[in-house]
């Protein structure tokens, strides 16, 4: 499975690039509003992370609520640098726009998916990427984990030649907040987990990961000192 970051933030995209196993980023204006960006250079900042993330996707979202608003930001978006994909939310208006900028080579990440059916109406209409979210259901209570394995199943059960630019889709676990949505993803044959820069650093760790450094750490004091 390959990991996403959803940010905004230059620092931390730069800090994961440098592990050497981030395949994209995803990011949206909230996100960029959050490090103190302006609306207006938004689109500047979107260039500025496709270039240091060196040809990986990096999905900017539109914020048109209409198709012909969505088919006119996407083509400015992807307009920007060839690793741009353009993210829409799921609804009537996006898959009208997902159809035409496919067809015109766009790549489109369809998210706030959260059903089958909404993830196949995107697949059938060019999207390349589908984001199902995970934490917003555990936020009401209910099993997000087992949404995404519906969605991941219905999605696999199909090939999806022809429909975008690059003739397949990848599913894209978003709304990811602990470590254990990474694992189920990955389990259930998700494509790709977006993960905020803290969730990731929390898979990164482990408690006996950090007890077995402390025991070497103090093994190799008493090795020096016996020197």
């Amino acid at each position: 499975m390959k990991f996403f970051i959803d940010t905004a933030d230059i620092d931390e995209i730069k800090e994961a690039m440098s592990w050497g196993c981030l395949a994209g980023v995803t990011t949206n204006p909230s996100l960029y509003a959050r490090t103190g960006g302006k609306l207006a250079d938004f689109e500047g900042h979107m260039l500025k992370i496709a270039e240091i993330c060196e040809g990986l996707p990096v999905s900017a979202e539109s914020q048109s609520k209409t198709t012909e608003g969505m088919v006119e930001d996407g083509r400015r978006l992807s307009a920007l640098a060839p690793n741009i994909v353009v993210k829409l939310p799921i609804c009537a208006e996006s898959l009208a726009a997902t159809h035409t900028l496919a067809a015109e080579g766009v790549r489109i990440n369809m998210t706030l998916v959260f059903s089958p059916t909404q993830a196949l109406l995107a697949a059938n209409a060019g999207a390349r990427y589908i984001s199902p979210f995970v934490g917003r259901f555990d936020d009401i209570a209910e099993d997000g984990v087992q949404q995404l394995a519906n969605v991941v199943a219905c999605v696999q059960n199909y090939d999806w030649s022809g429909k975008n630019v690059d003739d397949e889709v990848e599913i894209i676990t978003a709304s990811v907040r602990t470590p254990n949505h990474v694992t189920q993803a990955a389990l259930l044959g998700a494509d790709i987990a977006t993960v905020p820069f803290g969730a990731l650093k929390k898979c990164l760790k482990h408690p006996l990961t950090d007890q077995g450094m402390a025991s070497f750490d103090a093994d190799w004091a008493k090795v020096v000192a016996a020197q």
